[in-house]
């Protein structure tokens, strides 16, 4: 008989336990920490919520961090293949290894009244871990929300709500006020806040959140902003100190000018504060080029054109949307499309046909998704596409690459774990 794989025993055991903390609260997470000696507070932290591109500005910051001389961890969620993928230190997946033994240690810890969710241990984890390895800078995203979500447990040197855009309703409310009070609950006292909300009724809550803890607030094309370049890709930031030109980031998309100055202003305020060697030129152009962050606009396949974007949520299904007109005007497109049971899938589905002349409805493994029937009769009702069914998403995508010619696009979009499977297989069997 074959010697158990801890590895895998430990995932198993992971994935069993609830997507969601029910009990919005940080008492299980606290106390589980307390008893590993508060791993958390041997690093700096700095602490993204948002409703979009928190991965993306995460992403940029570790990787220029990274570039000015320090030892940098990032976490983030959900993985796209591998569950390791949601703790990198140096720009590296941890190990099998180092995710066991952090589960034996989380686990062992775990011993309250109320036995913890998967989240707040993959986030004890990710602590534990970044403790261990002595790292000196953490980029930490919120899991859902940010006032309850298990990361905010940490005092942050600085604070990033990306931008808000109604999501996870049960848990967050209906407005964007009542959205902005949960993500506002990361700010922390005295500890300066980075935002790229634009909505009267968000930023206002989230000055008032930031003026009751002492807190200064940077607001995106306010006290910062970008300017694209009339030729090519690149654009200026104008800065809260200082002004870089002729700035490029590696990811595509419109919308990457926005998490880009995110990332650098919340940069300068660490270069201004801890170290003015952070924040040059050359860390920020480097690192920029480094920053790699797959499943979103991320070209897998030349031929035919082959896009997987998570554009999970109604805001990022209408900047995907937005960017196939703009750049395949005229070409062939097949959407393949899958969409999780919390998200509002009628919205996404129109922005994410609204191009296509073939669809493919899909379904994640995942249990929490759309039945594709559901999908299917939905998109009838806004896309005069053809629409398909191919529940396995592997499947799909083969399907799509086999009956598409060399000049078409193909389109992978709908959800994180969508693109995750449709990734895997394409890796594993499209690519020479």
């Amino acid at each position: 008989m074959k010697n158990a794989d801890p590895y895998k025993e430990c995932l198993d055991k992971l994935f069993k336990l609830g997507r969601f903390g029910i009990k919005l609260e940080l008492e299980t997470i606290s106390n589980i920490l307390k008893l590993l000696n508060s791993p958390q507070n041997n690093f700096k932290t700095i602490h993204i919520a948002g409703t979009n591109g928190k991965g993306s500005i995460g992403t940029y910051i570790s990787s220029i961090l990274l570039e000015s001389g320090y030892k940098t961890a990032l976490y983030t969620s959900p993985h796209l293949i591998r569950f390791n993928e949601r703790f990198s230190i140096n720009g590296k997946d941890v190990s099998d290894d180092e995710i066991v033994n952090a589960y034996k240690a989380v686990n062992s810890s775990d011993i309250g009244k109320r036995k913890a969710t998967f989240f707040e241990i993959a986030t004890a984890m990710a602590f534990y871990m970044f403790s261990k390895n002595q790292v000196e800078f953490a980029v930490i995203e919120t899991g859902m929300g940010g006032r309850f979500d298990a990361t905010n447990i940490v005092t942050p040197e600085i604070s990033i709500i990306s931008n808000l855009s109604i999501e996870h309703t049960d848990y967050l409310g209906h407005t964007i006020k009542a959205l902005a009070k949960e993500k506002a609950g990361i700010i922390k006292y005295g500890k300066p806040v980075v935002t790229g909300v634009t909505q009267p009724s968000g930023i206002d809550y989230i000055r008032t959140k930031a003026q009751e803890q002492s807190s200064l607030v940077y607001v995106l094309k306010k006290e910062f902003s970008t300017r694209k370049n009339p030729k090519g890709n690149k654009f200026s930031y104008n800065g809260i100190f200082q002004k870089l030109i002729n700035i490029e980031t590696p990811l595509r998309g419109d919308h990457q000018r926005d998490n880009t100055a995110l990332a650098l202003a919340a940069l300068e305020l660490l270069s201004n504060r801890y170290d003015n060697k952070i924040f040059t030129k050359s860390n920020v152009e480097k690192g920029l080029k480094k920053a790699k962050w797959p499943g979103r606009l991320d070209y897998v396949l030349d031929k035919p054109c082959v896009i997987i974007d998570g554009a999970h949520n109604k805001q990022a299904s209408k900047v995907l949307s937005d960017y196939l007109k703009k750049n395949f005007k005229g070409r062939k497109l097949t959407s393949i499309i899958g969409i999780l049971d919390d998200k509002p899938y009628e919205t996404m589905l129109k922005n994410l046909t609204s191009t296509s002349n073939r669809v493919i409805i899909t379904k994640a493994k995942i249990g929490r998704s759309i039945d594709p029937l559901i999908l299917q009769k939905a998109a009838g009702k806004v896309s005069d596409a053809e629409i398909i069914i191919i529940a396995d998403v592997g499947e799909a995508c083969e399907y799509a690459i086999n009956n598409s010619n060399d000049s078409d696009v193909i389109c992978i979009a709908g959800s994180l774990y969508v693109a995750g499977e449709a990734k895997e297989k394409i890796d594993n069997e499209f690519k020479a």
